[in-house]
């Protein structure tokens, strides 16, 4: 079982030697990279590469490591108890099942995507360690010990949000995914765009790369963002020649509001156009 990527995911070397080294291991991938860098993606991707259920579990700040597992549903249980319903007598009918239990008992090997676990509390990653390395779990209410059938090919993603613990992390196998270079950039825009004149996509990666080496940018844009800026310049019929005469006048690219996502940002370009109005008249 080997992943090579897919038609519609460019997969480097190195994320392609670390899945399936992950995968040999049987150890989860953790996975960190820039928001936006196909972190998510990639765990979807490798379940349809190698026809895999996915089970998706995506994490919240209020999210428990308990609610991966299983919960039981007493205020369904007292109000049935009120009400004279005979599934009171029976305490597995409220017992919900978490995802974790749904992964280990799919009738196939399914990968199992734990998406941003930083967003969660810092005990998160320590609640789940005996779960993950033991690949088991008790259920205290009904006495029963869940095992996996088949172990799960587990990706975990992180955006850095907070520090994970070191016990945590020496269960895991990791990889950043680093921001694309404009080779792979190339490569990830033709998936999604195959017909796309050269001279456009030039254009449009020229000022992407020069929107993310501006200093002092607050969130730089990301993969994803600037497939739904160039979506945007084809709907709207922008020419490249549109996009190669922008001088220091009209420093803000057209549709910027997909690329730049926060005031600050724009100011800035706001602020930087000033200044090359200012030099250009003097």
């Amino acid at each position: 079982m080997k992943f090579e990527g897919t038609d519609s995911y460019v997969a480097t070397e190195d994320l392609m030697v670390a899945v399936n080294a992950a995968i040999t291991l049987q150890r989860p991938l953790l996975v960190k990279g820039e928001p936006g860098t196909g972190k998510t993606m990639l765990a979807i991707e490798v379940a349809e590469a190698i026809g895999a259920p996915l089970i998706e579990w995506h994490i919240k700040s209020t999210t428990k490591a308990q609610q991966g597992l299983y919960e039981y549903d007493a205020v369904s249980r007292l109000r049935d108890s009120q009400l004279g319903d005979e599934r009171v007598h029976d305490i597995s009918n409220y017992i919900v099942q978490g995802k974790l239990w749904e992964a280990f008992e799919s009738d196939e090997r399914p990968v199992l995507l734990i998406d941003e676990i930083d967003k969660a509390d810092i005990e998160f990653p320590n609640d789940l360690l005996l779960e993950l390395d033991r690949m088991e779990f008790f259920v205290y209410e009904t006495k029963q010990t869940i095992k996996t059938v088949h172990r799960p090919i587990v990706f975990i993603t992180s955006n850095n949000e907070k520090e994970l613990p070191d016990a945590f992390l020496r269960r895991c196998f990791f990889h950043y995914i680093r921001f694309p270079e404009r080779e792979t950039m190339q490569q990830i825009v033709d998936v999604h765009y195959p017909d796309l004149k050269r001279n456009l996509i030039s254009e449009a990666l020229n000022i992407f790369f020069e929107i993310r080496d501006v200093p002092g940018m607050k969130k730089k844009p990301s993969t994803s963002e600037l497939l739904d800026w160039i979506k945007l310049l084809v709907a709207e019929d922008v020419s490249p020649e549109v996009l190669r005469s922008r001088d220091m006048k009209t420093l803000i690219p057209p549709l910027h509001g997909a690329l730049l996502k926060n005031e600050q940002d724009v100011h800035l370009f706001e602020r930087l156009a000033f200044m090359a109005r200012r030099e250009g008249g003097s």
